[in-house]
């Protein structure tokens, strides 16, 4: 992520004198308020869209925003969906997404969307407004100390009370989500700062002293992940989301296809290296392809890229991945470590740290001879036996319903070149990650961290609105699709014409799931549809979502015949002048596999319901 990128300024640096250097002001120069000082700042950061609905505290900055000709406003109907959307748009554009709320409960349903940024490192500002300086503290109407309330769910941020503050900050969070590892910041700005006169100077200085990324990997921890590269004979290459928020993925094709080593791409990995490659095992993880899972077990070394070894990787940490030697590199040293230790730590940029490696490799492999592919024949022939023994798939239902994955498969082969995805969270957004094929990075948005449901309508729309000639696809589940889909609203009356597939299977299927495989059929609470408890599922049909959608001014469709499915997907991908939502009817009984069950050790990875692979005696 560069800040060419993201239309961020390098923030001046500060005088020796510890003092700021004087940014020249004409003699005359008038006096603006802080709110038409705010806007102006965002338009010079470049700052095209943002997302927000208006209240007190920050109603000041909303009037001199409609005289803007830079930025456009998007008035989502909750802001949670405002936050959720500056994040879809900051995934699919790489620029800073921005979202906006009042004080009190405005700023604070901004914070599972923060939350969910911060986890998947995704660069959005969050402005919000705050009681006047002199009430902060004494409980006024609206109040709340976000600042205090998301410290630990932001990069950083800040409480501006001063109007002449405001063009530093919002340069300074601009950098600061842009920069290093990406994240949110949030501004508070206090309502009489936003009232007071200032005068307005661009660019600001800077006031970031502690704040120094490395970007640059040292030299000698390159040399030594190119030697043990070069030793290795059961390496794999995990790739996780900080190679596509460095703009990496072109450096990481040229180094697989130089080392002749595995991929595997985390959840928020995906699309940084084609899924057609034929090195690309899939994903690892929980729900990761056997492949995956199974190559990172057996590795003897492994090279982790933006990559963080959490929890749905590992699964039981102490058994994970017991013959490799780790290279870890990540721009955030607090990574490194953190789960497990490395043998290379590298703390850079993942496209300079590409770059190098490429460049120690070539040296290296002048000196060894022989062809990758020779050092990993047997190797590659235990990874391409456990791909064909055990490759994804599902079972059509005995009842001829639709099965989801069989839906899912059809919307990705049937939608345009360079669609993107956006996915809620649960079974539907594994089948997602599974059964559709991404090629590009940036077209694949979902929350990996946080597993936050509700985040695909909105996400979806922050997309639409920063990709506008790209069609965008949200993938949704009947229980994720009530969170958020007030904001098919905000899609229809902005032009954003998405389409939103609703996985209908009248649960929540992967609560659902766990109590089928965990707590004896027991399905206490996780039954959406209207009939009785036991009986056959049609879907959820309170509320109808056709006619949900149709109120929301989006054409809504319903399918539930397999023969009917590719007609209506064709339909839906034909319609582009206003949303289409389309109500999928499918099977409740459908799973999500493979399967490492939560604390268990990857290997115990199940193929399906019953089926344990069979790796041999040959493996280790």
């Amino acid at each position: 992520m560069t800040e060419q990128a993201t239309g961020a300024p390098k923030p001046q640096p500060r005088a020796r004198n510890g003092g700021q250097q004087p940014t020249s002001v004409p003699a005359q120069a008038p006096r603006i308020t802080g709110a038409q000082s705010l806007i102006r700042a965002l338009e010079e950061v470049g700052a095209d869209t943002v997302f927000g609905i208006p209240g007190g505290c920050i109603l000041p900055a909303y009037d001199p925003m409609m005289d803007s000709s830079r930025v456009r406003h998007v008035l989502v109907r909750h802001e949670q969906g405002a936050g959720h959307a500056a994040t879809g748009y900051a995934q699919a554009t790489g620029r800073v997404g921005v979202c906006m709320a009042t004080s009190g409960p405005g700023a604070t349903n901004l914070v599972t969307p923060l939350a969910d940024a911060h986890m998947d490192s995704v660069p959005i500002v969050a402005i919000t407004g705050q009681v006047a300086s002199g009430s902060i503290g004494t409980d006024a109407f609206q109040e709340a100390d976000i600042c205090g309330i998301s410290m630990p769910v932001t990069k950083h941020n800040f409480l501006v009370k001063d109007p002449d503050e405001i063009p530093r900050t919002i340069a300074e969070a601009f950098h600061i989500a842009s920069t290093g590892r990406p994240g949110p910041v949030l501004v508070d700005i206090a309502k009489d700062a936003l009232q007071n006169e200032t005068v307005f100077q661009w660019p600001p200085t800077a006031e970031l002293p502690g704040y120094r990324p490395v970007t640059k990997p040292h030299g000698k921890q390159i040399r030594e992940a190119a030697k043990l590269i070069g030793e290795a004979r059961r390496p794999i290459l995990y790739v996780g989301g900080g190679v596509m928020k460095a703009g990496a993925t072109a450096e990481l094709k040229v180094l697989a296809e130089l080392t002749g080593a595995p991929v595997t791409t985390t959840l928020m990995g995906i699309g940084a290296f084609p899924d057609s490659h034929p090195q690309h095992l899939g994903m690892p993880g929980m729900h990761g392809t056997v492949a995956a899972v199974t190559a990172l077990q057996k590795a003897d070394l492994i090279v982790a890229l933006g990559a963080r070894f959490d929890d749905r990787v590992t699964g039981k940490l102490d058994s994970f991945a017991p013959y490799a030697k780790i290279v870890h590199a990540d721009i955030d040293p607090a990574e490194i470590g953190k789960n497990r230790a490395a043998d290379v730590p590298i703390v850079g940029d993942a496209r300079e740290v590409l770059a190098d490696l490429v460049v120690a490799l070539q040296t290296e492999q002048s000196e060894r001879p022989g062809e990758p592919g020779d050092r990993y024949a047997d190797w590659w022939a235990m990874l391409d036996r456990w791909r064909q023994t055990y490759p994804l798939g599902y079972d059509k239902p005995e009842d001829g319903s639709l099965a989801p994955q069989q839906v899912i498969k059809r919307i990705g082969e049937l939608a345009p070149e360079g669609t993107v995805f956006a996915a809620g969270v649960g079974q539907h957004q594994m089948w997602a990650a599974h059964f559709i094929d991404y090629e590009q990075p940036a077209t694949w948005l979902n929350s990996g961290g946080l597993g936050t449901m509700g985040y695909a309508v909105p996400a979806a729309l922050g997309a639409k609105v920063g990709m506008p000639d790209r069609a965008v696809w949200a993938i949704d589940g009947d229980g994720c699709f009530q969170m958020t889909n007030q904001e098919l609203v905000t899609a229809a009356l902005n032009g954003a014409p998405i389409k939103v597939a609703i996985i209908n299977n009248g649960a929540l299927g992967m609560v659902r799931q766990w109590q089928t495989l965990f707590y004896n059929q027991r399905y206490s609470n996780t039954v959406l549809h209207d009939g009785e408890q036991g009986e056959p599922s049609r879907g959820t049909r309170v509320p109808d979502f056709v006619k949900l959608a149709e109120a929301m001014g989006c054409v809504g469709i319903r399918c539930e015949d397999p023969d009917e499915l590719d007609a209506v997907i064709e339909k839906a991908n034909a319609i582009n002048d206003r949303p289409v939502v389309v109500d999928f009817i499918v099977h409740e009984d459908a799973m999500v596999w493979p399967m490492v069950a939560a604390g268990t050790s990857n290997d115990e990875v199940m193929a399906a319901r019953g089926v344990r692979p069979d790796f041999g005696d040959s493996d280790d």
